[in-house]
């Protein structure tokens, strides 16, 4: 995979996007201006900022994800959240696809090797997330910005972006050392030319955890900043994720700072509606309809502006077909693609009539077990993403082909999750609010308190189901059974292993492998153990 290099010393273009709030809105102006001309121009900077963040949002220059950023692969396909969701979901129990494209099924049969178009896709993404935020954090430097003359009072909204930036920057290094372990490693102050070095997952933790407790104060506070960028709770969550499986990165557990970092997020002001369909997270006015007051941080979607085939269009066109009526998706039309398990689906009591509100299968004509992933009609389908606000209206793309739905990065259901786990391994904490907190939830999900739990109903058990129950096709799965040994020598579900009834596999593929042809153009990169 080749990536696009965006060095400011060459050719550049200026991308004039709005500035990060609902919508990003990609359109390139200006394309023969060179890096002074863009650099001495204060207003640029938010635009070039609001590209990192437009990069985990769009699959390339142009609508529809045209003029891809990473070369080798369609830009619908190497979307960022798309290919990051493929990876954490489709390897777990949570979901399957039906499709044929290239080597896709291999997720869902955990049969990967270092030749997988979408893990080198995926690999690319991060590393090209990476290069964009060093080539932005290199030139708002101070001496940068001294040099192109850019006055002191318009330096603090630069700084802002550039604190923004080094956590998005961290954000992409915890997604490589989470998928990939050891990663090339670049910061500002490297040499854009030449080859990376490798580096260890725990020295990326080290580094990862540094940067973040660096920006911690810097950035802006909780729930301060504009909805859709980043804000000092999304680097606390970031940081008690990074906590959480700290003992799968370096061998030593952290759960007293998973404890300490959930607590900051939970007293900073958000709040869960036990009032609301828990299916108003997942609709298209999922910005306003009162959703937003749990959302930590989202990537913000809107069918107008950002015209992609990944992102939550792929998340609500791909699970729809058979009998499903798209009218109901705000869509025109179904992609035939992702389903769940059978043992996904037994999660829930009652399974598919479950009172539990958070269970949104579709099963008419649908059947439980799969028999042939290729088959739209086997396997429970999920109607979670719908492209309707709470009065069943269409979102703002007319031809139904994109969606308006926000995607939730981080929101406080995962804190209070987070939170009852860290304190059953050990973290200190209350037992108490903990059970306090998964009620919450749960009254959400029954619509009363009469499946609440008790102290003596949370057990590590539990906390896994609840977080398959509460945070499903949210690119948590993967992470989750890792951390309880459950991906790939324990858990058995269907087509694990290229087995109906599913079978276990090798431990090494807890890691996805470094791409082949990544190796072979850098010699510095060492492959995992198994590939």
């Amino acid at each position: 995979m080749k990536i696009y290099k965006y060095l400011f010393g060459v050719v550049v273009a200026f991308f004039a996007l709005s500035s990060c709030e609902e919508t990003l809105d990609l359109e390139p102006r200006g394309e023969n201006l060179t890096s002074g001309e863009v650099l001495s121009d204060p207003a640029s900077y938010d635009r070039l900022a609001a590209k990192v963040y437009a990069g985990l949002i769009l699959g390339g220059q142009e609508g529809g994800d045209g003029n891809a950023d990473i070369g080798g692969i369609d830009g619908g396909f190497s979307n960022y959240l798309r290919i990051y969701w493929q990876h954490q979901e489709l390897s777990s129990d949570e979901a399957l696809i039906a499709w044929d494209d290239g080597t896709i099924k291999d997720f869902q049969r955990q049969t990967w090797s270092d030749s997988n178009e979408f893990i080198n896709a995926m690999y690319s993404r991060v590393n090209y997330q990476i290069a964009l935020a060093n080539d932005f954090i290199r030139n708002s430097s101070e001496a940068s910005l001294d040099s192109y003359g850019i006055p002191e009072s318009e330096r603090e909204t630069i700084r802002a972006f550039r604190t923004e930036v080094r956590f998005l920057r961290a954000y992409s290094y915890y997604h490589g050392m989470d998928l990939f372990g050891s990663m090339p490693f670049k910061d500002e102050n490297s040499d854009p030319n030449a080859l990376a070095q490798n580096i260890e997952r725990a020295d990326l933790f080290n580094y990862i955890e540094s940067e973040l407790l660096d920006i911690e104060d810097e950035i802006a506070p909780a729930r301060t900043n504009e909805y859709g960028r980043a804000d000092q709770a999304t680097v606390w969550m970031t940081l008690a994720k990074i906590y959480l499986n700290a003992e799968v990165y370096t061998g030593t557990s952290r759960y007293t700072e998973v404890v300490d970092y959930t607590t900051k997020v939970i007293n900073a002001g958000y709040s869960v509606d036990t009032s609301a369909p828990y299916a108003n997270l997942f609709l298209a006015d999922n910005d306003s309809n009162g959703s937003q007051n749990e959302f930590i941080w989202t990537l913000n979607f809107d069918g107008q502006r950002t015209q992609t085939f990944g992102g939550t269009t792929f998340l609500t066109h791909a699970p729809v077909g058979g009998d499903m009526d798209p009218d109901n998706f705000g869509i025109n039309g179904g992609w035939f693609g992702i389903r769940t398990t059978p043992q996904f689906v037994e999660l829930f009591p009652g399974e598919e009539n479950s009172a539990d509100g958070r269970e949104l299968f579709f099963t008419e004509n649908q059947t439980k077990q799969i028999n042939n992933e290729s088959q739209f009609s086997q396997g429970f389908a999920i109607a979670k993403y719908k492209n309707v606000d709470v009065n069943g209206v269409q979102g703002s793309d007319a031809t139904g082909d994109f969606v308006d739905i926000d995607f939730p990065v981080y929101r406080l259901a995962d804190a209070y999750l987070m939170y009852a786990e860290g304190v059953l391994r050990g973290g200190g904490g209350s037992t108490s609010l903990a059970v306090d907190y998964i009620n919450i939830l749960r009254e959400r999900a029954y619509g009363n308190s009469g499946s609440n739990i008790t102290a003596g109903d949370l057990n590590l058990d539990f906390i896994l189901d609840e977080r398959g129950r509460e945070l499903y096709w949210e690119t948590h799965r993967r992470q989750d059974l890792i951390r309880f040994n459950q991906f790939s020598s324990n858990g058995v579900w269907a087509w694990k292993g290229n087995v109906a009834t599913g079978t276990t596999t090798s431990s090494f593929r807890d890691l996805f492998p470094i791409p082949a042809r990544e190796l072979n153009l850098n010699d510095n990169l060492v492959q995992n153990p198994g590939y």
